[in-house]
């Protein structure tokens, strides 16, 4: 599987910002893939690779445009089918379960549970590094993040705090909540500098 394509294909197609914020959500993919995969917790049956859950985040928004924003993520295959690219229908599924209310699929495996809490936390991250003076990642501390997502509703509104907590569920990730964050944090850090901070 050539990722460079998939990535030329989404810096081609999608806004900056939605192309920066695909970047950061594969990111977090992998970091939460390696963090599960060093600890055991990915099923035998699980036969999903590092690049598949890296895959699934840079893809996520592929189809985030004309004509088909109105029904994303449901048109992912048919714009990755126009530039002869294509991907396994399990990533499809991981795909769609990050916006269950377009596609119906709602999250149940370790990846499509990783998708639908970092979603959104990924735009979150970024403007706490934002607000400060550097305006790089490197500088930011994660206990501000925490405190910005828990006690400050306001900041970053658009972040869907009651998707992210849900990496807490028992039968999802089962991760405490700061612990998601800092796996998502870490892992947006080490690409900084494609993201824009």
């Amino acid at each position: 599987m050539k990722i460079n394509k998939f990535k030329q294909l989404a810096q081609d197609t999608l806004d900056q910002n939605i192309f920066y914020h695909s970047l950061a959500l594969a990111q977090c993919m992998v970091g939460l893939y390696d963090y599960f995969s060093k600890n055991n917790l990915i099923p035998d049956q699980q036969k999903l690779s590092r690049d598949d859950w890296y895959l699934a985040g840079l893809i996520h928004d592929i189809d985030y445009l004309n004509p088909y924003k109105e029904d994303h993520p449901n048109h992912t295959r048919e714009v990755l089918q126009k530039h002869n690219l294509d991907v396994d229908d399990e990533i499809i599924q991981i795909v769609k379960a990050h916006a269950p209310k377009n596609s119906g699929i709602n999250p149940s495996s370790l990846a499509q549970w990783s998708i639908f809490c970092a979603d959104s936390l990924t735009g979150l991250i970024v403007a706490v590094a934002l607000v400060y003076p550097s305006r790089k990642l490197a500088d930011v501390k994660l206990k501000s993040i925490v405190k910005r997502f828990l006690k400050e509703p306001r900041f970053a509104a658009g972040t869907r705090r009651e998707e992210v907590k849900m990496c807490e569920k028992t039968d999802g990730l089962n991760l405490p909540l700061e612990k998601f964050i800092e796996i998502c944090f870490e892992s947006m850090k080490t690409i900084s500098s494609e993201i824009g901070l």
